[in-house]
């Protein structure tokens, strides 16, 4: 019996130092990156603001910016960038670096979006809506520093909140940080998206651990109220695109706890207990997958092949890998567009990620629970970390996401020195 449970502890132990160690070595090149391989402000991407800018002077006080100056010297104004020192204010999955531009008199002239870890359709809701970035126009750096973001009327972009709060928030840090040499991290706070989050995590624990008979006679309308608040109104969902960013720019407690809260549930739940919390309880895909099961006519359910089968069962962890890479080695890639859960956040969804998720819940209607079983990175990932009891021994799927760790260490190893000989930084 001691052997047995000590087996088990190894085991589950080993699958989640699998997922803390790729998840660190993600972290750990993507800070290498930014320090080595950081794109610089240019003159070029100044003169929207400055249309005589002919060269930029370094700025050695505590601003840390870049002065703008024309052909003969004159200086047009200055520039400062949020990143990397407000790198601790994440959005809704990555950090974004903003470019402000302040005229000789110190008064902010606009912001532009440099580049953004965030998701893209999410940065591209923020960068069309020109009145939220010209809210800080005519402050001066100062007065933006010390701004009450709510007074101020300083409100998300809809369909982008998250996004949009954090490039808000690190522009006040930013000028505030120069100005008293502090870097100011935002306090703990919680939104109705936190709350909502916390109460959606009390009654998915009802129905993980609760009475069966509770569990049975709400099941329907629990995923009724997954699909519609979960899926539509929070949206909040897990996914790969949110795990690498947060692998890289880091987990935004104090800004998102309730997301934080459901992500660490997602993972130590089912690791610890066998239940697959999030995927079951959580989840608003799997939901709608298991409400169009219970509307099916049993002649039209589909019976794959075995062989079907155990090919459709690696593309998971296809989608696995390539999320790997794309996040160590920041691939021009788009993870939201790899899955179907950016597709309730109707108003942003990208077309990959739309029909990914009409694809999968037409495939579900034949087959059940289609894109969970063959097409979910997350939940096969979410799944790798559950414990299996007695019966439980290491597998292919081991022994793969060994070799993932491998992979990573690899290219955690070579890739930033290849891009900064090829840069030819030092």
């Amino acid at each position: 019996m001691i052997g047995l449970f000590s087996r088990q502890t190894a085991l589950q132990l080993y699958r989640l130092a699998v997922v803390v160690t790729i998840a660190w070595l993600i972290r750990d090149v993507a800070v290498r990156q930014r320090a080595h391989g950081d794109a610089p402000i240019v003159t070029e991407e100044v003169r929207s603001f400055f249309p005589g800018a002919a060269k930029l002077r370094p700025d050695d006080s505590a601003r840390d910016g870049l002065f703008v100056l024309d052909r003969t010297g004159r200086e047009l104004g200055y520039v400062v960038r949020t990143q990397p020192r407000c790198q601790d204010i994440i959005g809704y999955c990555g950090v974004t670096d903003s470019l402000i531009a302040l005229d000789p008199a110190w008064k902010i002239l606009g912001l532009k979006v440099r580049s953004s870890d965030d998701t893209k359709d999410h940065v591209h809701d923020v960068v069309v809506d020109r009145r939220f970035l010209k809210k800080w126009n005519e402050l001066t750096w100062d007065a933006a520093a010390d701004l009450d973001l709510k007074k101020a009327g300083i409100e998300g972009v809809s369909g982008a909140t998250m996004t949009s709060m954090a490039i808000a928030r690190s522009v006040k840090a930013r000028l505030q940080m120069s100005r008293d040499e502090l870097a100011a991290r935002p306090p703990l706070h919680f939104d109705w998206h936190d709350w909502g989050l916390i109460a959606v995590l009390g009654a998915a624990a009802i129905m993980a651990f609760g009475p069966a008979a509770w569990r049975h006679r709400g099941k329907r309308a629990y995923q009724v109220f997954l699909v519609v608040y979960v899926g539509f109104v929070s949206g909040d969902l897990l996914a790969q695109s949110l795990f690498a960013g947060w692998a890289r720019s880091g987990i935004p407690w104090t800004s998102a706890p309730g997301l934080a809260l459901l992500v660490g549930a997602a993972f130590l739940v089912p690791w610890a207990t066998r239940i697959p919390f999030y995927c079951h309880h959580v989840c608003p895909h799997g939901a709608a997958q298991e409400l169009l099961g219970r509307i099916r006519p049993a002649r039209f359910v589909v019976a794959l092949p075995r062989g079907v089968i155990r090919g459709l069962e690696f593309l998971p962890a296809g989608l696995l890998l390539l999320a790997l890479v794309t996040a160590l080695i920041a691939l021009p890639l788009e993870l939201a567009g790899l899955e179907a859960f950016d597709a309730y956040l109707v108003r942003s969804a990208g077309w990959a990620t739309l029909t990914i998720a009409g694809v999968g819940l037409v495939a579900s209607f034949f087959v059940p629970q289609a894109y969970c079983r063959f097409g979910c990175p997350t939940g096969a990932l979410l799944n790798f970390v559950r414990a299996r009891g007695p019966t439980d021994r290491l597998s292919r799927r081991d022994a793969a996401a060994l070799a993932m760790v491998a992979l990573a260490v690899t290219l955690n190893a070579y890739y930033v020195p290849v891009l900064v000989w090829m840069k030819g930084l030092p």
